[in-house]
């Protein structure tokens, strides 16, 4: 039998391009945004095997709803694909704390939550597998994205700390860190901050130019990515971390370099900070 997989965040980008492609491969999907209407067209001619939901992932009465509707529909869920998403762009000292505590409760809370609505019925089938959409942004911070970067950090910290509780009981995790893709992501989907200070222009200003300006045509390709992340899935010994994208791979391997290098210039340091060795 093939995976039943339940999908957050299915209006644009990797959502609606994992879940087209999976409906084509003959899976079951439960496609989900905030407007089903937005998500009709996935589904159109695969009635049979797909479900659109509604789904605002900081409503956990709608998670809730989802999580039931999915089991009720298929009888069991095998694979959760935690996709919903926002950006910001703003350096730290510009951004305003409604945005950030909004792109936290959908990137961070949102995701945590749809997990743990997830997770008994992975524990009563023995299996499961959990992936979670995070970007290398969550492995490497970059200027004007500081918050986003705190988000995606955020994500990678509990999906590791997940993969061990989760273990034992047949469930794996994912994490997805994609670099640049072209979705809604640095466009629509990323409010500016208004707040503009001179001394940044050249740091978070910079970027945040240099990010919105290629929206469109990064080298990332979703269609790919979505191939990518079912070939992982369905992998005896699917990776912890998938990156995706020559930039992601690039920039993880450089962070690599960097904390090599300062674990090492500093490993006296470290050590001389335990209590002396009777």
């Amino acid at each position: 039998m093939k995976k039943v997989w339940l999908i957050t965040g299915c209006s644009t980008g990797f959502g609606r391009e994992l879940a087209s492609h999976l409906l084509e491969q003959g899976y079951s999907v439960v496609v989900t945004a905030r407007k089903a209407t937005d998500i009709q067209d996935i589904i159109a001619g695969h009635e049979d095997k797909a479900l659109a939901l509604t789904l605002d992932v900081t409503d956990p009465a709608q998670i809730k709803q989802a999580v039931l509707q999915t089991v009720a529909r298929f009888g069991r869920i095998d694979v959760l694909v935690n996709n919903a998403g926002i950006g910001y762009f703003g350096a730290i000292e510009e951004s305003e704390d409604a945005q950030v505590r909004k792109m936290f409760e959908i990137n961070v809370f949102g995701l945590a939550k749809m997990t743990q609505e997830v997770l008994p019925i992975m524990r009563q089938q023995r299996s499961g597998h959990i992936v979670n959409i995070a970007s290398i942004g969550g492995l490497v911070g970059f200027p004007a994205v500081g918050f986003y970067n705190a988000t995606k950090f955020a994500v990678d910290g509990l999906s590791e700390s997940l993969a061990k509780e989760t273990a034992p009981l047949g469930i794996k995790v994912t994490i997805v860190a994609p670099s640049g893709f072209r979705t809604d992501w640095a466009g629509r989907s990323a409010n500016n901050s208004p707040i503009v200070i001179d001394d940044y222009a050249s740091t978070a200003g910079a970027n945040k130019s240099n990010i919105r300006g290629y929206s469109g045509n990064q080298p990332g390709d979703p269609a790919r990515a979505a191939v990518a992340i079912v070939k992982a899935v369905e992998s005896e010994n699917p990776p912890l971390r998938l990156l995706l994208g020559a930039a992601a791979l690039n920039g993880a391997r450089n962070k690599l370099e960097l904390l090599k290098k300062d674990y090492d210039e500093w490993a006296e340091t470290s050590i001389g900070a335990d209590f002396p060795k009777e």
